[in-house]
């Protein structure tokens, strides 16, 4: 669609300066996440015939960014000091624990002195908590990633929404949820229909808010309608640490053990049993892959009392054992 065919939504800007979003691409960085931030903000422009908004992108070194699709981004300049009304937004994505170095901690740590507003996209908000910005507060981060992130930052209230704003800090769960934020800034900086507006643009039917969480739900991540299933489902992933007895599941929902063995067989081919020790061993896996916790420190975080069993039921599960597993992925990050 040409410019001059779109049909404008009126702001007055009241003599305000565009506001500058300073985007900071980590090394891999999610282009997804990049890309749908910066178009609601190019949108937000093109919708309103205003230069409403303005951004620049930096990173570590100045040159260029590597995204985890392989496509690079020449920056517009390095990590210097940004002015006290500007935005910065981290750009996070695969293996963000070896992209937060302490060049970019200190960074962080020093623009945030200076009372600039900071949040991060998808991964990005372990470099937040990583440099201490998020503690006492509430924040999120891509459900893949929150086993790792519980773990290491207990000072930090992490939610399974799709955006988190406290104070002047934000941070999103990844993907999508970039629109959903920049949607929320841009309808509070100049109000819902030009939001909207956006929205259309972006062909994005549900716009969702800090209250919507990331993951589907129960019933449809597992394709199955039925309440006593998914409410034992969400009892097992509640309790991965302290693993719950098949008796006292059943119990919980009003059923008999052997009712509940029927249902699990019925709708997921597999015995409570199982399904329980697969959802134990991903969260592991999750946690060696992403974590720098001991092997035996991720057996106790995934309701293992013995290594060797746990060790045991990992092979069986994934035909490597942790301590290989942990190997294998340093050698990956070493490449």
């Amino acid at each position: 669609m040409d410019d001059a065919t779109v049909q404008t939504i009126e702001i007055d800007t009241k003599g305000r300066k565009p506001r500058r979003f300073v985007f900071v691409l980590l090394d891999q960085f999610t282009l997804l996440c990049f890309a749908c931030a910066i178009e609601s903000l190019r949108i937000a422009n093109r919708m309103s015939g205003q230069k409403l908004y303005e951004w620049t992108i930096v990173g570590e070194g100045g040159d260029t960014a590597a995204s985890s699709s392989g496509t690079a981004f020449k920056l517009d300049s390095d990590l210097e000091e940004v002015g006290r009304e500007d935005t910065v937004v981290l750009c996070g994505g695969i293996d963000v624990a070896k992209a937060t170095t302490k060049r970019l901690l200190n960074w962080v740590r020093r623009e945030s002195r200076r009372g600039v507003s900071m949040g991060g996209l998808c991964t990005a908000g372990y470099s937040l908590a990583k440099a201490g910005l998020l503690d006492g507060k509430r924040a999120t981060i891509h459900w893949e990633n929150q086993d790792s992130f519980i773990e290491e930052f207990e000072d930090v209230t992490l939610t399974k929404s799709v955006f988190v704003v406290d104070g002047s800090t934000f941070t999103t769960a990844g993907g999508t949820a970039s629109i959903d934020l920049m949607l929320k800034f841009i309808a509070d900086d100049h109000g819902e229909a030009l939001a909207s507006a956006v929205a259309d643009q972006l062909i994005y039917t549900t716009i969702r808010t800090d209250q919507d969480t990331q993951r589907l739900s129960v019933p449809t991540r597992i394709g199955v309608r039925h309440p006593k299933l998914s409410a034992v489902i969400q009892m097992m992933e509640a309790n991965i640490e302290e693993p719950i007895s098949p008796s006292i599941l059943a119990k919980d929902v009003g059923m008999s053990t052997r009712q509940l063995e029927r249902l699990f067989r019925r709708y997921l081919n597999r015995s409570p049993k199982r399904y329980y020790m697969e959802l134990r061993l991903q969260k592991a896996r999750n946690l060696l892959m992403q974590t720098d916790m001991s092997v035996i420190n991720v057996a106790l975080a995934c309701g293992f009392a013995s290594p060797s069993h746990f060790s045991k039921c990992y092979r069986a599960q994934y035909n490597t054992t942790p301590y290989r597993e942990r190997g294998a992925q340093a050698a990956r990050l070493s490449i």
